[in-house]
């Protein structure tokens, strides 16, 4: 297979739809369409919806299309093929992650989190910590003492590798040693990260691992979410939601749940085909791209970016590492009226987003952005804020998405 340089903005960029005159920097949030996605979706709903009926399920590979796509991504972040399988949401898959990890360490009753993880998996956490009970507790703290916290009492540190706000980024490799060393498992949420950075998941050692398709991978709104079981535990693990495609044979419609084998266990419920169809057009794109050279480019623009802003805004408070290599592929500022500031950007054509409760965060994605959007983009910011144009009442005004 031929790799893409994903330096070569111009051949990259071709392959997704971008509206005219848009700089679009949150495809840490929702990624652009690709332009082979409509003819694979309208595809999949004519001649094999359409034409196949139900037979699809055979003759178009419907009921393969979990584990077929999950293989494509495992390249992606480091993970032994036969072991990463889609469906269902991201929340989903980390309470069957985080569960399956409990039972695998049935000695320990906490888990360890950080202040810096996204919500959904504290709150997923929550929800089973109560609903065990026997002593189980989540235990919260901050980014930088968590390997100070592991000790015997740990049973699974579930970490997100890159802060959705702040774009800081966990090492992974350290953090997971320091973690088998204290006797914890590890989970690790990898939805700013799988499409952004290099990831070895295998070579780490990590437990499980759980992310989403929708943001840099390009999935499309509601994309299913994949879940990694490193092949030590897979047979092994007794999965929480037991669902009838992780029967270890669903058209027998036994009356009693038997595991499938491996990863395929942690299938729950029925494809989401349509939203596979269009991940499977992106990851053409995907698996020609070199992630090195991709993490090499995107740190170069990011790096041109928040230069640009430090000297032409100096208002805005740089919220992400400073270094490179301590962040992932996005940059964030804070200021008090962020929330304003980015709708006046978005007016001028800049998109990227806000997050609560100061926060402007901004994503770099080398596949479809390249230093003139990058230069564009400080320059509209830096007349932005230079003229006020933000305090406008119309920027004012919350949306239900921010």
């Amino acid at each position: 297979m031929t790799l893409l340089a994903p330096l070569d903005f111009a051949a990259t960029k071709a392959l997704f739809h971008l509206p005219e005159g848009v700089i679009y920097l949150d495809g840490n949030s929702l990624g652009p369409l690709p332009r082979a996605t409509p003819a694979r979706v309208a595809d999949c709903v004519q001649a094999e919806w359409g034409d196949m009926l139900i037979g699809g399920w055979n003759k178009a590979g419907w009921m393969d299309q979990p584990a077929r796509l999950g293989a494509r991504i495992a390249r992606l972040i480091g993970a032994e093929p036969e072991a990463v399988v889609l469906g269902d949401t991201l929340s989903i898959k980390i309470y069957q992650a985080l569960a399956a990890a409990l039972q695998l360490n049935p000695t320990r009753r906490v888990i360890l989190s950080d202040s810096g993880n996204f919500p959904s998996d504290l709150y997923m956490a929550e929800g089973l910590v109560k609903m065990l009970g026997q002593g189980y507790s989540l235990r919260i703290v901050a980014p930088d003492d968590i390997a100070d916290a592991l000790d015997e009492n740990v049973a699974v540190m579930m970490l997100t590798q890159v802060d959705y706000r702040t774009g800081r980024l966990h090492d992974m490799a350290d953090l997971t040693r320091h973690a088998h060393q204290k006797g914890a498992l590890t989970l690790w949420d990898l939805a700013h990260s799988a499409g952004a950075l290099p990831i070895d998941l295998s070579g780490c050692g990590v437990d499980f691992a759980a992310g989403c398709t929708y943001k840099y991978l390009n999935g499309g709104p509601g994309a299913p979410a994949f879940i990694y079981v490193a092949p030590r535990h897979a047979a092994h693990v007794a999965p929480a939601l037991s669902g009838w495609l992780g029967h270890a044979a669903p058209f027998d419609f036994s009356p009693t749940y038997q595991p499938g084998q491996g990863v395929s266990r942690l299938r729950v419920g029925t494809p989401a085909v349509l939203q596979m169809a269009a991940l499977e057009a992106a990851l053409d794109i995907w698996d020609r791209v070199d992630i090195a050279a991709l993490r090499a480019a995107s740190i170069t623009l990011s790096e041109m970016f928040l230069t640009g802003v430090q000297d032409l805004c100096p208002e805005l408070r740089l919220a992400s590492p400073r270094a490179a290599a301590h962040r992932g592929s996005q940059v964030s500022f804070h200021h008090p009226q962020g929330y304003a500031i980015m709708q006046a950007l978005i007016a001028k054509g800049v998109i990227g987003d806000f997050r609560a409760p100061d926060i402007l965060r901004f994503g770099f994605t080398p596949l479809y952005i390249g230093a003139d959007e990058v230069r564009g983009a400080v320059d509209i910011l830096a007349q932005i804020m230079g003229d006020r144009s933000w305090d406008r009442p119309q920027f004012h005004r919350r949306a239900a998405v921010t």
